[in-house]
């Protein structure tokens, strides 16, 4: 039995408000950290996307190298990672502890073989060495604070310029790299620094609003930009790949191209006011696109030759995706940890359509769960105690505050919403709560199929109900499970019942009688986090998928109990949500299934799995 990753949509860049966020670029590509995870994310088509999960701590930044063959990437602990990012496997080349703090910036030589590393440490705030042995090649020194950013000439001979919380920019001669010169342009924090690829000069800016240019050989300054300036600090700056222009981005809002021979702003670009749209990170990609990041992690990519605005923007979930639905057999609704739902479609090519916010008032914490009406209409709850409806890709202007913090929802065949909260379960229907259940035990979880629904509780058991359209009654209850009910899925007649709990195991109910079906789906190590049952609208469900913090997803027959498919590592850090898209149909001879796994690392990965049989 086999399964192929088929999609992956990516997280958006972490971003820490007052903080320079580093991106880098190869090509079409963009390479950035989030989490414990790297993702190289694909500007032509989202779903190509990479990720690289080597690190045990979270990770600060990545770059890529100039032959774009590999990428270094460094953790909070100080520790540098070298990866392959060609070959499906991502070899480690190399891994070393270059500081005892966090690193914020790496920089390569022009040949690929030396890395410098700087950010934060107890006995020195830089270090220069070898890609392949991490053998040193030379001294950072010159600075009392913590270093932001770090460049490297790329042509010989090498130069190294650091900018410093110090309000200074130290000149390394190289190699090995030793100190030359410091130099004192900035009144305020340096934020980033960056030669130009050409060598000749190189640029910096800093919380002091103000950018300067360099002699790249000599480090003498050559001048400062005065013409229309940022209104705030700016946070990167980035150059084009004829070394004629650079572009900066600033906490004002504001994106300005520079002109290095004319030493005048040459475009500006507004995105919007406010937090969210600050720009804490920049970079040039290709020929002329302009990637800026926002605080929001969008990121808008513009085009020197067209407009005022980004010619694109990329979104995605910034934190853990925590809650999903489908809405067809290639679209699907996402809920992510910082209150936001995003739509995917698997379709679409274009990344800006791929992926999209949904608009209207959205939570304002944590999204708890989801659920699709038969209607397509989305319910969703959250930690803000709000009970929202989706219609289209927009709230809708109404949503009902719940009784209690809700966890879990469902939609029942007439289209009524069950919301369990910690304390109640409760119907809604039209905006207007039509019932309200107080349970002796504490509510972890709900799911509906048809007019059964099914209520996993604190007490390590699932209530079934029957619902006739204004009341909701026990009929019974299974038995006791080995730990918390976690996880819910009743089949769309309301035949069976399926239970995760938190011990990792699975277990499968008639849910007329309440007699189990021997399954040993036992497989998973850690707790079941998500269940789902293939559809099936004229006969019964055949499949199901589980997916559990051990971060692995499997797919089991109910035909076959004994059958299985394994998706080991589906998602890093731990699978929160897994749902069908569509169902079953057939690739190359083989009856297979769409299976779409989100969670901890805020991605979201489509799966083609061979549907285990008789």
């Amino acid at each position: 039995m086999s399964s192929k990753r088929i999609a992956l949509y990516p997280c958006s860049p972490n971003t820490v408000r007052g903080t320079s966020t580093k991106i880098s670029a190869s090509k079409d590509k963009v390479v950035y950290a989030n989490g414990k995870t790297v993702i190289i994310r694909d500007l032509k088509n989202a779903a190509l996307s990479t990720t690289f999960s080597g690190h045990a701590y979270n990770t600060t930044v990545a770059r890529f190298s100039p032959s774009g063959f590999y990428c270094a990437s460094a953790d909070i602990t100080g520790t540098v990672k070298i990866w392959d990012t060609i070959g499906e496997d991502q070899s480690v080349k190399g891994e070393y502890k270059v500081l005892s703090g966090k690193v914020n910036d790496l920089a390569w030589d022009g040949e690929s073989k030396r890395i410098v590393a700087v950010g934060d440490g107890r006995e020195k705030f830089g270090h220069a060495f070898l890609a392949d042995s991490g053998a040193s090649t030379g001294q950072i020194s010159g600075h009392s604070k913590v270093i932001n950013a770090v460049s490297i000439r790329f042509q010989r001979p090498f130069r190294a310029a650091t900018a410093s919380d110090d309000n200074s920019i130290v000149f390394h001669q190289g190699v090995p790299f030793k100190y030359d010169k410091t130099i004192r342009t900035h009144t305020k924090f340096v934020q980033d620094v960056q030669f130009g690829p050409s060598g000749d000069h190189f640029a910096s800016v800093g919380s002091d609003s103000k950018i300067f240019l360099y002699d790249g050989k000599t480090g003498e300054t050559a001048a400062e930009f005065t013409d229309n300036p940022h209104k705030g600090t700016i946070m990167s700056c980035s150059w084009s790949p004829d070394s004629k222009s650079f572009f900066t981005a600033s906490l004002d809002c504001t994106v300005r191209l520079w002109d290095i021979e004319a030493r005048k702003s040459l475009q500006t670009w507004t995105v919007g006011s406010g937090v969210p749209n600050q720009q804490v990170g920049g970079v040039w990609s290709g020929i002329s696109d302009l990637v800026s990041l926002s605080m929001s992690g969008d990121l808008n990519i513009f085009d020197p030759r067209t407009g005022d605005k980004p010619t694109r923007i990329l979104q995605a979930p910034q934190k853990a995706i925590t809650a999903a639905s489908p809405t067809s057999s290639s679209t699907f609704f996402a809920g992510s940890a910082d209150g936001r739902v995003l739509s995917y479609d698997t379709d679409s090519i274009s990344p800006s359509d791929a992926v999209q916010l949904v608009g209207g008032t959205p939570h304002t914490s944590l999204v708890s769960g989801m659920a699709t009406a038969s209607s397509g209409k989305v319910f969703t709850t959250g930690y803000d105690d709000q009970i929202r409806e989706i219609e289209g890709f927009t709230y809708t202007p109404a949503s009902i505050p719940s009784l209690s913090q809700p966890k879990s929802v469902a939609v029942t065949s007439d289209e009524t919403v069950f919301v369990a909260g910690i304390t109640s379960v409760e119907a809604i229907r039209h905006n207007q709560r039509v019932f309200e259940l107080k349970p002796p035990y504490a509510p972890n979880v709900v799911g509906a199929g048809g007019i059964v629904v099914a209520v996993g509780g604190e007490d390590k058991r699932v209530h079934v109900h029957t619902w006739n359209g204004n009341t909701l009654t026990e009929t019974r209850v299974l038995p006791e499970s080995e730990g918390v009910i976690t996880a819910l899925a009743v089949s769309s007649d309301g035949a069976l019942i399926v239970q995760g709990n938190s011990a990792g195991k699975i277990a499968l109910y008639h849910s007329q009688t309440g007699e189990p079906i021997p399954t040993r789906w036992d497989w998973h190590t850690a707790r079941i986090s998500s269940l789902a049952f293939l559809p099936a609208l004229s006969s019964p469900p055949t499949h199901v998928v589980s997916g559990s913090l051990d971060t692995n997803l499997y797919v089991w027959s109910l035909e076959n109990i004994s059958k299985r498919v394994l998706v080991k590592g589906a998602g890093p850090g731990g699978v929160n949500c897994v749902i069908w898209l569509g169902d079953a149909h057939v690739t190359d001879g083989k009856n297979t299934g769409r299976v779409l796994s989100a969670g901890a690392d805020g991605c979201a990965r489509v799966w083609e799995v061979e549907l285990p049989g008789k």
